[in-house]
C-alpha cells in the first residue's frame, strides 16, 4: 500500500508539473508551430493556437516517452530525484518560463528545464552526465546553422524561378511525406523502445525484405503528399501554398508536443513508480497541460514571434518550417530537450536573409534580447535551482 505521505509529496511534484506544462504551451510549443503560417496570413492568432493545442496533446501521448525519460534520468548522474527536488526545478524552471510569456521575450523553455534538474541534482550530490550534455549541447549550437541554412537555402530556390513553383511546392511535399513515413509513433509496434514509422510498420506486412518494403512504402507515402498538393495547387498556387504551409504547422505543432511534454512530466519519471503511475498516464497529463497552455496563453506569444521578429510570405513560412519540423523529430528520435524557440526563430531568420538580404526584416535588437535572455535562462536556472535545493535542504535538517 502506498504511503499517504508519498502520494502528498508527488501530487505537490504533479501540481509543478501541470504548471510547467501551461507555460511550456503558453510558452514555446504553443506560440512557435503556427507563428510563421500567422505571420503569412495563413491563420489567425486565435484559431493557430486553438489547432495548436490539440496536436500538441497527440504528439505528447504519441511521442513523449523518449525526451521525457531522457529529462527524466539521463541530465544527472549517480542520484535519483526526491519529490522536493523534482518538485523544486519544475517550479523554478516554469516560473522562468512564464516571465518569457508575460512580457514577450521566448525564454527558451529547454535551457530552463534542463538547467533546472540539473542544478538540483548537483545540489543533492549528484554527477555531471557528460555525455549526455555533449548530445545537448551539440543539437542545440547546431540548430542556428542547420535550421537557418536549409530555411535559407529552400527560400533562395523557391525565389530564384528557375523551375515553376508549382513543380518545386510538390517536391517540397514529396520530402515532407518521405519524413512523415519515417518519424516514429508509440501506438505503432509498441513493444518496441519508441514504436515504429509507419514505413517501418507497413513493411513488416509485406513479403519479403523488410528494408525493401520500408524503401517502397516511403516512396509511395511521398507520391501521395505530392499527388494531393498537385490537385491542391490547380485552385492556385498562392491557395495551394497556404494549405501546404498550415500542413506544415500542424507537423510541427504535433512535434512541439513530443518533445516538450518530456520537459514538464520528465522530472516526475522516479517518483511515479512509487505511486504506480504508469508512463502514459503522465505523457497524458502533460498533454492536458500544454492544451490548456496552448488555449489560455499562446496567442500573445504568437503575435510576439510572427509579427516583431520577421514579416513572412508563404514561401518564406515554408522554407521557415521544413527545417523545423526536421530538427524537431530529431531531437525527439534521439530524446534530446530542445528549444522551439531556438528552431522556430532560426529557421525565420535564413529565410529572412534570403528575401530580404542583410537582416532579412528581422530586428537585430530584438534578436540580441532574446539569444541573452537563452543564455540567461540556462545559466540562471541551473544557479537558481542549486540555491534553492540547498536552502530547502538545510531548512528542513
Amino acid at each position: 500500500m502506498v504511503e499517504p505521505a508519498t502520494i502528498a509529496t508527488f501530487l505537490v511534484a504533479a501540481v509543478a508539473s501541470l504548471f510547467m506544462a501551461w507555460a511550456i504551451g503558453a510558452g514555446s510549443s504553443g506560440s512557435t508551430p503556427f507563428a510563421p503560417a500567422v505571420g503569412a496570413n495563413a491563420i489567425s492568432v486565435m484559431k493557430a493556437g486553438f489547432l495548436v493545442g490539440l496536436l500538441g496533446f497527440v504528439g505528447a501521448v504519441l511521442q513523449g516517452a523518449n525526451v521525457s525519460e531522457a529529462v527524466g534520468a539521463e541530465l544527472i548522474q549517480g542520484v535519483t530525484l526526491s519529490p522536493p527536488a523534482a518538485t523544486i526545478a519544475l517550479t523554478i524552471a516554469a516560473a522562468l518560463v512564464a516571465i518569457g510569456v508575460f512580457t514577450g521575450y521566448p525564454i527558451a523553455t529547454a535551457f530552463t528545464v534542463t538547467g533546472a534538474v540539473i542544478g538540483v541534482g548537483l545540489a543533492m550530490g549528484g554527477g555531471p552526465a557528460w555525455a549526455k550534455y555533449t548530445e545537448i549541447a551539440a543539437l542545440w549550437i547546431l540548430t542556428p546553422f542547420v535550421g537557418g541554412g536549409l530555411a535559407y537555402g529552400i527560400a533562395r530556390v523557391l525565389r530564384a524561378e528557375l523551375i515553376d513553383e508549382s513543380y518545386l511546392i510538390m517536391g517540397l511535399a514529396a520530402f515532407v511525406g518521405v519524413l512523415v513515413a519515417n518519424i516514429e509513433f508509440a501506438i505503432l509496434n509498441p513493444g518496441q523502445a519508441g514504436g515504429d514509422s509507419i514505413a517501418g510498420a507497413v513493411s513488416t506486412m509485406l513479403p519479403g525484405s523488410a528494408l525493401i518494403g520500408s524503401v517502397a512504402m516511403t516512396i509511395v507515402i511521398a507520391a501521395l503528399w505530392a499527388g494531393v498538393l498537385a490537385l491542391d495547387l490547380r485552385g492556385g498556387l498562392e491557395r495551394g501554398e497556404r494549405h501546404f504551409l498550415l500542413v506544415l504547422g500542424g507537423l510541427v505543432a504535433f512535434s512541439a508536443g513530443g518533445s516538450q511534454v518530456g520537459l514538464a512530466v520528465g522530472p516526475l519519471i522516479p517518483l511515479s513508480g512509487d505511486v504506480g503511475l504508469p508512463l502514459p498516464a503522465l505523457l497524458v497529463g502533460g498533454g492536458f497541460g500544454l492544451l490548456l497552455g496552448s488555449w489560455t496563453g499562446a496567442p500573445r506569444m504568437i503575435k510576439a514571434i510572427s509579427q516583431d521578429y520577421s514579416s513572412l510570405g508563404p514561401r518564406r513560412s515554408i522554407a521557415a518550417l521544413i527545417p523545423s519540423f526536421m530538427i524537431a523529430q530529431s531531437a525527439v528520435l534521439f530524446g534530446i530537450p530542445v528549444s522551439f524557440n531556438e528552431i522556430i526563430v532560426s529557421a525565420i531568420i535564413g529565410s529572412g536573409y534570403a528575401a530580404a538580404g542583410a537582416g532579412g526584416g528581422v530586428s537585430a535588437r530584438k534578436m540580441a534580447y532574446t539569444v541573452l535572455a537563452w543564455i540567461g535562462s540556462l545559466a540562471g536556472s541551473i544557479a537558481i535551482s542549486y540555491a534553492g535545493f540547498t536552502a530547502a535542504d538545510m531548512l528542513l535538517l
